[in-house]
């Protein structure tokens, strides 16, 4: 459950005891908020004490009369408001009058609570500010992550396409200078990189526009009846030239036709991302093994190689974003950090399980069930 400090100021004992009392058993609930939001109260009698509060400690919500001892409550609204508190203030007094409503509100004042007041009119009050203050939490929040979002996706772009671009144009000066001399032919291993840095490129662009898409929701899904099995054969056939590369056979167990309920791209770029990673952190002349299971209650995807494999203590952030597990064996090994990512997310869609189990020089296995009834 949610806290949210609040701060009664009023000379009158009875009417912070009562405020405390009221809200001693009162919580606020929403069905769009994640969790209730009780009160923690604090007191002060007088302006300067409130003040002296304010500056030690963090409110949410100020319960404020006007009518005090020494400073008024309009003084403690307008020095909140020249600190630059973050508090919603909401004025408490018998002596309300339309001028101090228009300075107060000038002052910062979210609302007023006249005296004497009824334990249904202070809840109904606070249950309007918990709610502005969850929405107020929930866009800093998202404004907070957005930013962040925005700059590892720069971060990611202006990294993994500055190498490429760099050693692209490196082959093309040679090239200009006809360094290997005037025959085509001298030139084709660098032609062959080259293509190679554009094709890691447009894998780039790829993956961030497949990862903006779904992050975002706006992607249209096209449900249907998908035979898993032939997305599969269609996404070993991809991954063909490079396998031979390596010379990594790539094995698929499916014996008959599988269906589910799927978006076909969706599924597509699980086993492309799947089947490129167990391609690209294998051994050469290593093996790859896709299999297909429909068992009671499931349909099960398992994706085995021959590879590299992982540390335990790497598992727990291989989905996360842009996350890369760095080592020796990895250093030389592109990608954008994206792709376990992007199956994450697509097998969250369809509330499947992901499971990993990997071996450090032996290889990995990654499993994805999918809740299925006929």
């Amino acid at each position: 459950m949610g806290k949210l400090n609040l701060l009664v100021v009023d000379d009158e004992p009875g009417i912070r005891s009562g405020i405390k009392r009221i809200l001693e058993s009162f919580s606020v609930s929403y069905p769009f908020m994640d969790e209730d939001f009780d009160f923690e109260v604090l007191e002060a009698e007088t302006g300067e004490e409130a003040i002296e509060l304010l500056d030690n400690y963090m409110f949410d919500i100020v319960l404020l009369d006007n009518k005090l001892p020494g400073i008024q409550g309009i003084d403690v609204l307008e020095y909140i408001k020249k600190q630059a508190i973050d508090v919603i203030v909401v004025m408490i007094t018998s002596y309300a009058s339309l001028d101090l409503a228009v300075k107060a509100t000038k002052s910062g004042a979210y609302d007023f609570v006249p005296k004497p007041f009824t334990p249904k009119e202070l809840r109904s009050c606070l249950e309007n500010i918990a709610k502005q203050l969850f929405l107020r939490r929930m866009t800093q929040k998202l404004q907070v992550e957005g930013k962040q979002i925005r700059f590892q996706f720069l971060s990611v772009l202006s990294h993994e396409l500055k190498s490429p671009i760099n050693a692209i144009e490196g082959y093309l000066r040679l090239m200009e200078e006809k360094r290997n001399g005037d025959k085509i032919d001298n030139y084709m291993e660098m032609i062959q990189r080259s293509l190679a840095r554009v094709q890691d490129m447009r894998n780039l662009i790829l993956d961030l526009l497949d990862f903006t898409r779904i992050e975002s929701g706006k992607k249209q899904r096209n449900i249907k009846p998908v035979d898993l099995c032939e997305v599969a054969s269609q996404s070993i056939d991809l991954m063909q030239p490079l396998c031979i590369q390596k010379d990594i056979d790539i094995h698929l167990n499916c014996n008959k036709k599988i269906s589910l309920q799927a978006d076909k791209q969706e599924l597509e770029i699980i086993f492309n991302n799947l089947l490129s990673n167990a391609v690209k952190y294998n051994k050469q002349s290593g093996r790859i093994d896709v299999g297909l299971f429909q068992e009671k209650g499931e349909i099960k995807l398992s994706v085995s190689d021959t590879g590299i494999g992982m540390e335990k203590k790497d598992l727990e952030k291989l989905f996360e974003d842009f996350v890369r597990i760095k080592s020796e064996q990895t250093k030389h090994i592109s990608g954008t950090g994206l792709g376990l990512s992007l199956v994450k997310k697509i097998a969250d869609l369809y509330d499947a399980k992901i499971e990993v189990e990997s071996i450090p020089d032996e290889g990995s296995t990654f499993t994805i069930r999918f809740p299925f009834s006929e």
